[in-house]
């Protein structure tokens, strides 16, 4: 840097002297008594002894400028080298980055900020709408009465559809009063206008997702009929069927454990269980014992053996299934008219076979022979008194194709329109108290609503 400081300070001197005395020139740098730094240049002339003071002033003081000029440019470049300090420039630069990102920082805090509001805004109207709902529910449906003593609903006058004197209004709602109250309870093993034959089946409604291997078939239920203190028709009863040696039935206070999979109690069966056949029906699990043709029920509120007995003459393990396999031989259910088994014998070839059991011993009643192949359908269940099997376990869009009265003996094709949502339906249970099938397709426990037609009366033993 000393270098480019010389030659700007040989700049600085006029051209004429410089060519004509730049073999003569001398250079002398020293401090004066105040410490500045001072350059001397000493020229001796050809022509002259002696300089005219007048002459020289000028160009003296050019010079001395020129250096004090040259003496702060130094200072200053020193100053940002050896200091570490940048120039003007640069720091106007640092100076307009910084002021960008603490901009940038408050704006992202203050849309923070906003965001959070918003988040408790939504919590609150959460709250409300929840509380609101809740209200609603425990709110009984209030009646008004008009001054001529006839009880109405409690609606918006405003409402069009509100006449008081509406002659079909008054109508129907005589013909409502009419009808006997043991027409809407459902009464066990008795003829009543609900028991129907299967009209249409609902969507599925899926209740929960298994978690592992285990749950990718097994047996759903609850209790259409519970028996003593210990359980509902609330409680919900699991069994995951996938394993060797299946003796584990989980217990659930209500659906929402259920959904939540908290099960309440964890019972050990005496004896392993085979496949997906089995029900909950009075108090009383009912299943095969694997590798046979042996029943048993097992009593939920004691927590043992009821009772057991061999189903005659019926295949078991692998003999005949249903079309998925799973060695379900035996499928045990229940309806509005009791227990049944579904199955099939050498005797029969394969055709389905139905057999209502006594619930306490499981001795048969009776028995029909179908002219449905067993291994031709995905499944099966009982509605009052009916079977009905279902066409395929795989197929999203299914029909539920077959069936027989057991009351007539008689049994025909239908096409009922079923789901398969998640195309592996291993099981297909009634439960004839909350009116829905029940049912386990791949991992996924599922309902069904159900709608059944008028009964027919002669059809009814």
């Amino acid at each position: 840097m000393w270098f480019q400081v010389f030659f700007f300070c040989l700049s600085c001197l006029p051209l004429s002297s410089r060519s004509q005395a730049q073999d003569r020139s001398l250079f002398h740098r020293s401090n004066d008594h105040t410490g500045r730094c001072h350059y001397t240049f000493t020229v001796a002339s050809p022509e002259e002894s002696s300089c005219s003071e007048n002459n020289i002033k000028p160009e003296m003081d050019g010079v001395s400028s020129r250096l004090t000029l040259l003496e702060a440019l130094v200072s200053r470049l020193i100053t940002g080298v050896d200091g570490g300090v940048g120039t003007g420039d640069d720091q106007e630069g640092l100076q307009e980055a910084y002021s960008l990102v603490t901009g940038e920082r408050n704006q992202l805090q203050q849309d923070k900020e906003h965001l959070n509001r918003q988040v408790q805004e939504l919590q609150r109207r959460l709250d409300e709408l929840s509380q609101e709902a809740e209200s609603l529910r425990q709110k009984p449906c209030q009646q008004t009465h008009t001054s001529g003593g006839t009880q109405h609903e409690n609606r918006p006058v405003s409402d069009p559809a509100y006449d008081f004197g509406n002659s079909a209004y008054q109508e129907m709602k005589a013909e409502v009063t009419e009808v006997p109250a043991s027409h809407l309870i459902p009464e066990r093993n008795h003829n009543f206008t609900a028991c129907g034959e299967l009209v249409s089946v609902g969507d599925p409604v899926m209740h929960r997702k298994a978690d592992s291997i285990t749950g990718k078939y097994g047996v759903w239920l609850q209790d259409p009929e519970p028996q003593g203190p210990h359980y509902t028709n609330k409680t919900v009863w699991r069994i995951d069927t996938v394993g060797k040696d299946v003796r584990q039935l989980f217990a659930y206070e209500d659906m929402d454990q259920f959904s939540r999979g908290f099960p309440t109690k964890v019972l050990v069966l005496p004896e392993p269980v085979e496949s997906t056949g089995a029900t909950v029906y009075r108090g009383s699990l009912y299943y095969q014992r694997r590798r046979s043709r042996t029943l048993i029920r097992y009593d939920l509120a004691s927590e043992g053996l009821a009772s057991r007995r061999d189903l005659p003459h019926a295949g078991f393990h692998g003999q005949h299934p249903y079309s998925w396999g799973g060695y379900t031989d035996i499928d045990l259910a229940a309806d509005e008219q009791g227990l049944w088994a579904i199955y099939s014998t050498s005797k029969a070839r394969g055709a389905i076979v139905i057999s209502q059991l006594d619930p306490e011993s499981m001795e048969v009643k009776k028995s029909w022979e179908t002219n449905i192949r067993k291994n031709t359908v995905a499944n099966a269940f009982m509605i009052c008194g009916r079977l009905y099997t279902v066409a395929s376990y795989t197929a999203a869009n299914t029909t539920i194709n077959y069936m027989f009265d057991t009351a007539t003996g008689v049994g025909r094709a239908v096409a009922v329109p079923f789901k398969n949502k998640y195309r592996y339906n291993s099981m297909v249970d009634y439960n004839y108290a909350q009116r829905k099938l029940y049912a386990w397709d791949n991992f996924h426990m599922v309902t069904y609503d159900i709608r059944l037609g008028k009964a027919s009366h002669s059809s009814r033993s």
